[in-house]
Formats: C-alpha cells, sequence, structure tokens
C-alpha cells in the first residue's frame, strides 16, 4: 500500500521508494502538471540549500530541489535554459551582493530564491531579522521587476538540530520556525509563489536528515521538489 514502510531486522524502518512515498511525485505527474508551462528561463539564488548540498537515498532520485524541478521543466521544454547561482554558507545580504547582479543579468522568466538559515541559525538571529527581510525582500522585488515569477522557500523545521549545540536560546527550532514565519508573511506581501515546507510532516521524520544532521538528504529533496512543482503547475492553471 502506498506510503507503507517495510521494517528491518533491527527495528529500523526502511524509506519507502520515491514512486510509494505518499510525499513525492507519482510517475508522470510532474509531466501533466507542467505540460505547456511558459517558463524558458530559470534562475536559482541562495545558500547550500539553493545549490543542492545533500546525501544520496536508495531509491530516490539524486536531484536535489533546485536541479530537480529544473529537470521536470526540461521534460516538457527543451528551449529552458537553467542557471543556478547557490553558494553554500551564505548569508541573505551575501546572496543579494554576490548573486543578484548575475541573476537579473541572465534576465529570467522564474526564479527560485532560498536562503535566510544560515542569518537564523547565528545567535542574534532575532535583532537582525528585518535587515535580512529587507534583504530578501529587495531581491524578490528587482527579480519582480524584470518580469520574473519569483518563488520562495520556507524550509523543514526540525525538532532537533543534533549538530547545533543544545545551549543555544532561542533554540535552532525556535530560530528556524521564526524565519519560516517572517519569509512566509513577507511571500504573501509580495506575491510571490511560496513553498511552505515548516511544518511539512516530513519534516519531523529523521529519514529526511543528512548525517550532519542539518542538511535535507535525497528523500527530502525530493519531497520539496514535489511541492514546488505541484505549486509551478497550479499556477499555469490559474
Amino acid at each position: 500500500m502506498t506510503g507503507d514502510r517495510a521494517t528491518l531486522r533491527d527495528g529500523r524502518e526502511a524509506t519507502p521508494a520515491e514512486d510509494d512515498d505518499p510525499y513525492c511525485l507519482r510517475p508522470g505527474e510532474a509531466q501533466a502538471l507542467l505540460d505547456g508551462h511558459p517558463w524558458r528561463r530559470f534562475a536559482v539564488l541562495g545558500d547550500s540549500i539553493a545549490e543542492g548540498v545533500s546525501e544520496p537515498v536508495p531509491g530516490y532520485s539524486p536531484l536535489p530541489l533546485a536541479d530537480r524541478v529544473a529537470a521536470e521543466l526540461s521534460r516538457t521544454s527543451t528551449r529552458l535554459t537553467y542557471l543556478n547561482l547557490g553558494r553554500s554558507g551564505r548569508r541573505t545580504h551575501e546572496v543579494r551582493a554576490g548573486q543578484l547582479a548575475s541573476a537579473l543579468a541572465f534576465e529570467p522568466d522564474l526564479a527560485l530564491v532560498v536562503c535566510g538559515a544560515n542569518d537564523a541559525l547565528r545567535p542574534g538571529y532575532e535583532r537582525r531579522a528585518d535587515a535580512v527581510d529587507r534583504d530578501l525582500a529587495a531581491m524578490i522585488r528587482a527579480l519582480q521587476a524584470c518580469g520574473a515569477e519569483v518563488v520562495t522557500v520556507s524550509i523543514f523545521v526540525r525538532g532537533q538540530y543534533p549538530s547545533l549545540p543544545s545551549w543555544l536560546k532561542p533554540t535552532p527550532t525556535e530560530r528556524m520556525a521564526l524565519l519560516a514565519r517572517r519569509t512566509t508573511a513577507l511571500a504573501a506581501e509580495l506575491g510571490t509563489l511560496h513553498v511552505d515546507l515548516a511544518d511539512h510532516p516530513a519534516a519531523a521524520d529523521p529519514s529526511t536528515v543528512s548525517s550532519d544532521g542539518l542538511h535535507g538528504n535525497a528523500r527530502s529533496q525530493s519531497v520539496a521538489a514535489a511541492e514546488a512543482v505541484r505549486l509551478l503547475g497550479a499556477r499555469i492553471r490559474r
């Protein structure tokens, strides 16, 4: 049955293959959703999530979020051109300073902007949150002004981040939840297509986390890509 999991001999649950994962794309779903899409130039800006830092999981596509979305868009349009400017470790002001000009020069009609986690996970984010929002808003507005449909993301909020110090106050979970709320509110204000993964059921599943205890693995990437593709599909049919 779809979504059921086998149990391994040591009692651990086996991760379902992507085709049977209730949160992932069904075979042929992306092509049906994206058929006839209008986008020809897809730009991605951001941090490690944009770049695609991940870890393989048997049975799941190895493509991270942005690459997977580009691949699915390309299946229904051989004219798609894709530029990924994402770089691991970048904070929002660094994305704006180092990537926005190149993205605008590319003249995208579709852009994915995903950043803020490297700001939120640092102590003092609460005091800097307005500045983070201003940098994100500036990028969104600039991309929209050049004619791009902009996609934003509130990433998975984990119940724990074992690779980060447990003494941090507010906790990493509280900081990431604040970032998610602020990003979602900004997306509503500016009219982006917003992929809200913060409270997604997969966020609480340890089978979606890489061994670094921080980044999503291939299952996490596939779930995120499914939500993004479905959002784009809904946009096409508005």
